[in-house]
């Protein structure tokens, strides 16, 4: 009798943001150059303060730290978080291994195995994973480019909520679609959890990046402590991807409990991360000015290009660096691995990320891609003459 992996292990997602890996370095080693858009990867150098810290420590121990996270790193996020109007305590404050850890230790704490969480599609790729990994469900409801990918109606979230609903998931702002909730859309999910118990979970990673407006944190709802649970991350604040440095941030003690016992089973989180992350903190406060003007520069030349090519469309985001774009094309799939495959523009093409793999429903982002805008402005626009020209001769054209 054979040996067989888990039913979790085989139902877990492989990455479809990374699945297209393999043709891309075929491509390279054919000698096409490669401009890579599907992945969300900044190409902003990591502040050197930050990194000057991790070089300069200096200690003949590499300890554990609290399970929680170090308290002087916690005691900082305290004083960031009041920074953006968010008023917490350093017990409230649990430093994971990422923000996937928060998601994932999130999920674990709050929803028993079988339960659903609704979250609006396209989504970021990897809640499925987690999803699988703490026996979830995942229930999507649609938003569309039409409007931007605007907060579907709530009447949508009403008509999905089962007793085994737990909780809702959002990403402000979003990604895939750089969408930025209002506070009004915010409100009306805070109606919603508040009517029906359940959690609100709010990824927060690109709070840094709203472009059209201020960003309203879910922290900031008024009378709905219990249900809030936010999850964060440095990794693309101060570009520190490879850190491994995120937090899950509460008011709700037991879920705060509940957490705890999930991170002192994986003892700590990266000692030297969290240097790097105490330093972040003493960045001047006009740091991140420079990085925001940039990506914007960036995101108005990539939506500009994109919607002068005939039959594209691309609502303009308002933050994250990330857009959504529909394309006159029969299969997104297919298209995106026929770019790295069979396609060159004087010697060059680009990569992108197909959008099924951020919807939950089938056979929906068939005609969409995501495209991150995390290389500068020459690159861009090169990148979308390849795109421009590869529309023109695609056997699969719509």
């Amino acid at each position: 009798m054979n040996l067989r992996v888990s039913n979790r292990g085989e139902a877990m997602p492989a990455s479809p943001i990374r699945k297209l890996v393999p043709y891309a370095e075929a491509a390279k080693k054919r000698g096409t150059k490669v401009y890579h858009l599907n992945i969300g990867q900044p190409d902003i150098e990591t502040p050197a303060a930050v990194l000057d810290a991790v070089r300069h420590s200096d200690f003949k121990v590499l300890e554990y730290s609290h399970s929680a996270g170090n308290e002087s790193y916690r005691r900082k996020l305290v004083s960031y978080y009041e920074s953006v109007g968010v008023h917490v305590n350093h017990q409230q404050i649990i430093i994971t291994t990422g923000g996937s850890e928060a998601i994932l230790f999130g999920f674990m704490a709050c929803l028993d195995p079988g339960d659903e969480v609704i979250i609006p599609e396209p989504f970021y790729a990897n809640y499925n994973g987690f999803a699988v990994a703490a026996g979830v469900n995942v229930v999507p409801v649609t938003s569309h480019i039409e409007n931007g990918f605007a907060l579907p109606p709530i009447a949508d979230f009403e008509k999905v909520i089962t007793p085994k609903t737990k909780a809702i998931v959002i990403c402000n702002p979003n990604n895939p679609t750089g969408y930025l909730y209002s506070k009004a859309e915010l409100e009306s999910l805070k109606e919603i959890v508040l009517k029906h118990n359940l959690y609100l979970f709010s990824d927060e990673a690109y709070r840094e990046f709203s472009y059209t407006g201020e960003l309203m944190s879910v922290m900031h709802l008024q009378g709905a402590d219990d249900h809030l649970v936010v999850m964060d991350t440095i990794s693309k604040r101060y570009s520190a991807c490879g850190a491994r440095l995120g937090a899950l941030v509460t008011k709700n003690q037991a879920v705060l409990d509940a957490v705890m016992k999930f991170a002192q089973a994986r003892l700590s989180p990266p000692s030297f991360a969290q240097i790097a992350g105490e330093a972040a903190i003493d960045l001047p406060a006009d740091y991140f000015t420079g990085a925001k003007e940039e990506y914007q520069r960036r995101r108005d030349l990539l939506v500009r290009r994109l919607n002068a090519m005939e039959g594209v469309y691309c609502p303009n985001p308002g933050g994250a660096f990330y857009a959504m774009a529909k394309l006159p094309i029969d299969d997104s799939d297919k298209f995106c691995q026929w770019l790295l495959e069979s396609f060159e523009h004087n010697g060059q093409t680009v990569m992108l990320a197909p959008a099924t793999g951020f919807y939950g429903t089938p056979g929906l982002g068939k005609q969409e891609v995501r495209l991150a805008y995390v290389l500068n402005l020459e690159a861009i626009d090169k990148a979308m003459d390849c795109l421009e020209a590869a529309l023109k001769v695609y056997p699969g054209k719509q």
